[in-house]
């Protein structure tokens, strides 16, 4: 079990980390999640991660590399939390959600009538954070695709940190992060916080029925996410990647894509010139090329 050290005790977290060991954590980071740190990460990195050397009661950066990498691999996933960023929202980037409802969701509908397609839609929200994206998927999915009517919605929501996943598990937010949910869709899906739960809202259990989490690492050679997917969201993911890592993440998610299925990236995220198996759609949304 992991002690923290008394408030008597000095603080022995060191403020500051060597060239040599920076490179050490480089290194380490990127095998492990295929995130390239920068040199101008090296402050961030000591505030990530001091608090993890004072709960091991460990006296250096070099100590606490030696621990994740020989004494507590598992350390390693909580390192990993450390230093990841997790930013989302709501309905984030609102001309995707446009596009879901006025190019895709209307041909499947036709489809399904012609028996072109099972009624079933499968989506895999592959950064999901603190479940704002699975939750707003599942929100526009449902309100078109009853299961009244014989579909099915299944959507997987992934992340590298075990942490934001608890909490997109637990489904609850202060009801200021809901301002981006339509009204229509809040007063559905979501639950209003009454008594001591006042301020904060609940995903209902109509869309948290359709939503399974689990722990995925983009970087690995091998994904337990299966597939295929008529959806794919990866957003802002790719700009923590260096070359070699995006053209490996991009193949393993085209690999799970149906063919009639579509990958969205984020804002500031192309993949132009990376992988002739998918062509462009639309502002950061990519088909299969065939």
């Amino acid at each position: 079990m992991m002690q923290m050290l008394p408030a008597s005790l000095p603080d022995l977290a060191p403020r500051t980390l060597s060239a040599e060991e920076f490179k050490l954590f480089q290194d380490l980071i990127y095998r492990e999640a295929g995130i390239h740190l920068s040199d101008a990460k090296r402050a961030l990195l000591v505030g990530r991660l001091s608090g993890r050397l004072r709960a091991l009661r460990l006296r250096s950066f070099r100590d606490y590399h030696r621990h994740v990498t020989r004494v507590d691999p598992m350390e390693r996933v909580v390192m990993l939390d450390c230093i990841t960023t997790n930013e989302t929202r709501f309905f984030r980037e609102p001309q995707q959600f446009d596009f879901l409802e006025q190019q895709l969701i209307p041909a499947w509908k036709v489809a399904a009538a012609s028996g072109a397609r099972q009624r079933r839609i499968r989506v895999w929200s592959a950064a999901c954070s603190t479940g704002e994206e699975p939750y707003s998927l599942a929100m526009t999915l449902l309100s078109h695709f009853p299961r009244e009517s014989g579909w099915s919605i299944e959507i997987l929501a992934s992340d590298i940190s075990t942490r934001v996943i608890e909490k997109a598990r637990e489904a609850v937010w202060p009801i200021e992060r809901t301002r981006e949910i339509p009204e229509r869709f809040m007063k559905r899906y979501m639950i209003r916080g009454i008594g001591d739960q006042a301020g904060t809202a609940r995903a209902g259990q109509e869309i948290r029925s359709v939503v399974k989490f689990d722990r995925i690492n983009l970087s690995k050679e091998a994904y337990p996410a299966g597939g295929p997917f008529d959806l794919i969201f990866c957003r802002n993911v790719l700009i923590y990647f260096d070359t070699a890592s995006k053209n490996h993440v991009i193949g393993q998610l085209t690999q799970r894509l149906e063919p009639g299925g579509c990958l969205f990236l984020g804002h500031a995220e192309s993949i132009l010139g990376m992988s002739a198996n998918l062509r462009r759609v639309g502002p950061t949304l990519y088909a299969p090329a065939s």
